[in-house]
């Protein structure tokens, strides 16, 4: 299991005291929970541990969880600038609603719930450039985002890191 192999390497781990380390809370950063952004957004964007606050999901949907924390991270954070960040090759952008549902339905989620299904429910996207540019619009049309704010989109090449 999974669990077991990361609790093994924890063992290991040797924790740096950062308390030194001042965060700085200029930026948030809403990005794509795909695995291939780890390590790759930071060396992409430049920036390190402390340099930015990140909110991931699929497919770097701004909805209104992500306004919330966009708004909690501006308000109690100081936050001043926000970059959606986007990528080719999102998954979000071929989901496959057959193959979901066959998932749903061999890990026991019970019919009921399957046939009130809607794969619209999980947001997927028509276009990874589009979706950031929307994303953009709904935070800048949000009466929760002061217009002090910068808000910018980007999309990141998977396969060069441009």
């Amino acid at each position: 299991m999974i669990i077991k192999d990361i609790l093994r390497k924890n063992q290991d781990f040797k924790f740096q005291d950062l308390s030194d380390l001042k965060p700085s809370p200029k930026l948030c950063i809403i990005t794509c929970m795909d695995s291939r952004l780890i390590g790759l957004l930071e060396r992409a964007l430049g920036i390190g541990r402390g340099d930015a606050k990140v909110i991931k999901n699929a497919g770097n949907i701004v909805d209104d969880g992500v306004i919330r924390s966009a708004a909690v991270a501006i308000y109690a954070l100081g936050v001043n600038e926000i970059i959606i960040v986007g990528h080719t090759d999102c998954g979000m952008a071929r989901l496959d609603e057959d193959l979901i549902v066959s998932r749903m339905r061999e890990l026991g989620v019970e019919e009921d719930v399957i046939e009130d299904f809607s794969i619209s429910a999980l947001n997927p996207i028509a276009d990874e450039e589009e979706n950031v540019i929307e994303g953009v619009k709904r935070l800048k049309s949000s009466p929760l985002i002061p217009a002090s704010i910068g808000v910018h989109g980007l999309i990141i090449d998977i396969n060069t890191e441009d």
